[in-house]
């Protein structure tokens, strides 16, 4: 497992605008904190969110850019990369593969955040199936599409070298016997995740509902994983790909 002073860059891949506030803010303005340059990658632009059936989708997924940038400057995030795939339409091919390994040879992070590749029928709303394909198509970027020099030969004529990243977080809940998890400690950073998520204004109908909603959740997992009493936290499953 990396060691703090070993990651000087993260990439965060997720499929829509508001999934890594949901799922790894706090964890992100921890990283930040710590001096990590963090960079954000969109698959999708969220243009099928939203509850206003009135607003044309090219001025949703415009204003959904838009709410996602906010956000990231909440937890020190200022870069991000936007792919444009379409929201609702994510498919785990070549495509998407050959573009997060654009992406990751560009950025050459040591840490890669994305979410999972499993359909938990407990948590539904998680398994989204962009979600899914998102976490899929990470995955292959990572291992083996972004190490392997003769894959995707475009990538080296535009003088984008073959990169190695040695750790992945993957968006969990989960544990279990042989489960490398990374628990991350929040609670310094429970506001900001908060903020964050408040600007995705698009995708609320109810925002007075996400402050008891996130702290409830967060709470759960410090108490699941012995933080002590009043500990929030993000949990991760941790893969070695070094």
């Amino acid at each position: 497992m990396l060691e703090p002073h070993q990651v000087q860059r993260a990439l965060v891949i997720t499929a829509h605008p508001d999934d890594v506030d949901f799922g790894a803010a706090g964890t992100v303005a921890n990283l930040t904190d710590r001096g990590v340059e963090v960079t954000y990658c969109l698959v999708t632009d969220g243009d099928a969110g939203g509850h206003d059936q009135t607003v044309p989708r090219p001025q949703m997924a415009t204003m959904r850019r838009e709410e996602q940038t906010r956000a990231a400057k909440e937890v020190g995030v200022e870069q991000l990369i936007f792919l444009g795939f379409g929201d609702g339409r994510v498919q785990y091919d070549l495509a998407l593969r050959a573009a997060l390994a654009r992406v990751i040879r560009q950025i050459r992070p040591q840490l890669v955040i994305t979410q999972s590749p499993h359909v938990d029928l407990t948590r539904i709303y998680g398994s989204h199936p962009d979600h899914v394909a998102t976490g899929q198509a990470a995955i292959a970027a990572v291992y083996p599409d972004s190490r392997n020099p003769f894959a995707y030969p475009e990538l080296l004529a535009e003088g984008l070298e073959a990169w190695t990243v040695p750790e992945m977080w993957v968006m969990t809940f989960a544990g279990g016997p042989g489960v490398a998890v990374h628990i991350e400690d929040v609670t310094d950073n429970v506001e900001r995740k908060i903020r964050a998520l408040l600007c995705h204004e698009t995708q609320h109908k109810d925002p007075s509902g996400i402050d008891a909603m996130v702290r409830t959740w967060m709470l759960g997992v410090g108490q699941r994983f012995d933080l002590g009493d009043g500990r929030c936290a993000e949990a991760f499953q941790v893969v070695d790909t070094a």
